[in-house]
């Protein structure tokens, strides 16, 4: 019988890895409330039958039990969102970012496109953004982290780098802000990750939600999927479109940069 594929994978840090024998199922991406508190954008997984899947180091991995018949896994050190397990079934959504190299599969169908962020629209130009004065509140998913941000969000990028997409699980959207605007009103599971580049990404330590990330210079943006309802902002373009993912492509229309 001829050898199988395997296509390794992990968290940014390396203290998660794992196995998939054989061919990638086609990836499903999400836009529920949830997956985008989580990730900080949207999330796409393909899911892969458990007799396929082999973990391989599970030194960092935590489990947040987000509903009554479901949990998400994620790297407690650097807060990568990687798994969603349903208790009923036997298979695991793996994220796309956390592969290593090319899939060779393909992102086919989007659901719960009714809850998508007002910032963009599902493979289709972003919709007007409208302006919301006042404050943004933001969070985590266990409500362990929360805090509140001037508004509104204005011009939203999304990012496709290496590092972005392993740490969300598929890519990043994000905004700029002054990080001392910022009010914490919950921050006892607030956790930070400093990347080899310099950078400091916030996570929630006991769900794994993206936050936010400091920049070795300093700036500082908020991730738009973890803001609760509104942002007022509108996606403007995409970077780093040279290291995207091979099983997605980008169709709503924006500038796209290689590079930034």
């Amino acid at each position: 019988m001829p050898d199988q594929d395997i296509h390794g994978g992990g968290c940014h840090c390396g203290a998660v890895r794992f196995e998939v024998t054989g061919s990638l199922p086609a990836f499903t991406a999400c836009h529920c409330s949830q997956c985008r508190t989580w990730s900080g954008h949207y999330w796409a997984a393909a899911p892969v039958p458990h007799a396929a899947f082999r973990l391989t180091c599970g030194d960092g991995l935590a489990w947040h039990r987000s509903s009554n018949h479901a949990r998400r896994g994620f790297c407690r050190d650097c807060g990568a969102s990687l798994f969603w397990q349903d208790d009923a079934e036997a298979q695991i959504a793996v994220a796309g970012g956390a592969f290593d190299g090319p899939t060779s599969s393909r992102l086919t169908r989007h659901i719960f496109t009714d809850c998508a962020g007002d910032y963009y629209t599902p493979a289709a130009p972003p919709p007007l953004a409208t302006p919301r004065s006042g404050r943004l509140t933001a969070g985590c998913l266990c409500g362990g982290v929360s805090f509140t941000l001037p508004g509104p969000a204005r011009a939203v990028t999304a990012c496709h780098c290496h590092q972005c997409r392993r740490l969300s699980g598929h890519f990043s959207a994000s905004f700029d802000v002054d990080d001392a605007q910022l009010s914490y009103t919950a921050r006892e599971t607030l956790k930070s990750y400093r990347t080899a580049g310099g950078g400091e990404r916030g996570f929630c330590g006991a769900c794994g939600a993206s936050l936010w990330f400091r920049a070795r210079d300093g700036g500082f943006s908020v991730e738009a999927g973890c803001i609760r309802g509104a942002t007022g902002g509108q996606l403007e373009e995409h970077i780093f479109t040279s290291e995207k993912g091979d099983y997605y492509e980008i169709a709503d229309g924006l500038p796209q940069h290689p590079e930034w």
